[in-house]
């Protein structure tokens, strides 16, 4: 049975060797990255899919603003292990993180990726024509979503990481 929960240390070597399976060393370089670099994920928003034992999905949620001062979170990166697809196991991690999010007060989350699988839960880039991403980006895939009417009014200008400094903070507080 699979099991949605929050991130625990034990649980970073399974995530990375799963994001690397599934999307190679090329995850380094895109744009998202800068924007997670040297930090921690939002706290009680990184999230693991298990199966037993087995880590089989990842959702992860960070802080980041626009240069116009709006916050917002960036999801990402979302995957899910090649012989676990189909499952709706990232469906169910973006929904959890969507949700959880929501609850803990946060009023928008941005992200580059597919349109279509995105825009099922509300993603578009109705709101995102004046972002920029810190590095190349397909403006296509440049996607947000409101958790609070309005919350992306006006913004434009560079998204930029606010999160905590991973070497300053305590993992086990954030992935508790």
């Amino acid at each position: 049975m699979v099991t949605i929960r929050h991130e625990k240390h034990p649980d970073v070597r399974a995530r990375d060797a799963l994001l690397d399976s599934a999307f190679g060393a090329a995850r380094t370089r895109k744009s998202s990255e800068r924007l997670r670099e040297g930090r921690l994920p939002a706290q009680e928003l990184a999230l693991i899919a298990a199966d037993g034992r087995r880590v089989i999905g990842t959702a992860r949620l960070w802080h980041v603003r626009c240069d116009s001062g709006q916050p917002a979170l960036l999801l990402g990166p979302v995957a899910v292990a090649t012989d676990c697809r189909s499952r709706g196991v990232g469906a169910a991690l973006v929904r959890r993180a969507l949700r959880d999010a929501r609850r803990l007060g946060h009023r928008a989350v941005i992200l580059v990726g597919d349109p279509p699988y995105y825009g099922r839960f509300g993603f578009s880039d109705a709101k995102t024509a004046a972002l920029f991403m810190p590095g190349p980006f397909e403006r296509h895939r440049l996607l947000a979503i409101e958790l609070a009417a309005g919350a992306l009014d006006g913004a434009c200008g560079l998204v930029q990481a606010t999160g905590a400094p991973a070497e300053t903070a305590d993992f086990a507080a954030v992935a508790a």
